[in-house]
């Protein structure tokens, strides 16, 4: 029996896009949603910046922005966009000269904010340094800075006026024939948000940019990101995606890849399968999971493990996961091995017996991709 069977009911039918590259990242089409985040450092610190591109794609981040606010940091762009080990896209506001600087610079994608770039003949001139230096552009329409007409015309952001806003700057890119180009609508409004991309995705067949900006702190930006960009992505919607917290660029990426991942729409690394424990736990399940998330993290290989604190759920679990511990009694329980009981394993040492066991693994599934 196959451990992760595909079934009807829980396949998702991506909307089908238009595919542009952002450096080497394929974005849009049958490519895979990507996943980013943005550095937090001044950009003008290119070892701190650099330090946190690389940490970020180490647990991976598949694209990196940067902020270019100021000369200071596309000056800095060119050794960062040099160094980074992926794509870097340059995240630019008010000043359209430093989306000029920034591609001059190798970045691979320019973020322009259709609120504040300034007018068509600015955004042209954009265009051609793009053109000129092979880059991608992002449209970034954002409810907290929409165009002056358009407030007007609504009276408030709303998901009209933020794909009006979208619409109008994809006509001046395909007017100037420029099609390398994505497209977000964020707002922190999970309803505004939600709405807005699915009108947009009616629109238009760019790729599509997925986020809830300025979601919040590490607890309550996840819940809204896991809701806003689940609900998007269940629906087919959204070629990349940026969980926006406030904290370290790091947990963004992994927020991301656990989306995706209970969506099945990508995998990497280890996913632990584990229950929230009780009175019947047959050792500190917390604890374990707690410990087994930091001591598997080097894991790219993906792979599905269960820890279960008893045998109420364990052993059903286990039938559908790689690797499997059940908690039992007398300090003991159950190894599972592709959904089978493979032997006991006191609790004491068990955790090393799964991360021996979860490399192992790794090291087998590496050498058969390889090979094949």
């Amino acid at each position: 029996m196959s451990l992760n069977p595909v079934r009807p009911w829980r396949s998702i039918e991506r909307r089908k896009s238009r595919q542009i590259m952002v450096g080497n990242v394929p974005v849009g089409g049958d490519a895979p949603i990507s996943v980013q985040t943005m550095t937090n450092t001044l950009t003008s610190d290119v070892k701190g910046t650099l330090d946190q591109v690389i940490r970020a794609a180490e647990v991976g981040a598949d694209i990196v922005r940067v902020s270019a606010p100021d000369e200071d940091a596309t000056r800095a762009l060119k050794e960062i966009c040099r160094e980074s080990p992926v794509p870097i896209v340059a995240d630019i506001h008010f000043h359209y000269k430093r989306a000029i600087e920034a591609a001059e610079a190798g970045a691979a994608c320019l973020r322009i904010n259709p609120g504040n770039i300034g007018d068509a003949s600015r955004v042209r001139e954009v265009i051609k340094a793009a053109k000129d230096h092979g880059c991608s552009i992002r449209i970034g329409v954002n409810a907290g800075s929409l165009e002056k007409h358009l407030l007007e015309k609504y009276g408030e952001p709303c998901p009209e006026a933020m794909v009006e806003s979208g619409l109008d700057h994809i006509r001046i890119l395909e007017d100037n024939d420029f099609h390398e180009y994505k497209i977000s609508c964020k707002a922190s409004d999970v309803f505004l948000a939600a709405a807005a991309y699915q009108a947009l995705a009616e629109a238009t067949d760019a790729p599509i940019h997925l986020g809830i900006t300025e979601a919040g702190g590490m607890l309550t930006g996840t819940v809204k990101s896991a809701i806003g960009l689940g609900n998007l992505l269940w629906m087919g919607i959204g070629d990349t995606i940026r969980v926006s917290l406030s904290a370290d660029p790091v947990e963004e990426v992994k927020v991301g890849y656990e989306i995706l991942k209970s969506l099945g729409l990508r995998t990497r690394g280890v996913q632990i399968i584990s229950c929230p424990s009780c009175a019947r736990q047959g050792f500190n399940v917390i604890k374990t999971v707690e410990i087994l998330e930091k001591r598997l993290e080097h894991i790219k290989t993906p792979m599905s493990l269960s820890i279960i604190g008893c045998v109420v759920n364990g052993p059903g679990e286990a039938l559908m996961t790689d690797i499997g511990f059940t908690g039992g009694g007398n300090g003991a329980g159950m190894i599972y091995m592709a959904g089978k009981a493979s032997h006991k394993m006191s609790n004491e040492q068990m955790i090393d017996e799964i991360v021996r066991l979860v490399e192992e693994k790794a090291e087998k599934l590496e050498t058969e991709a390889s090979e094949a």
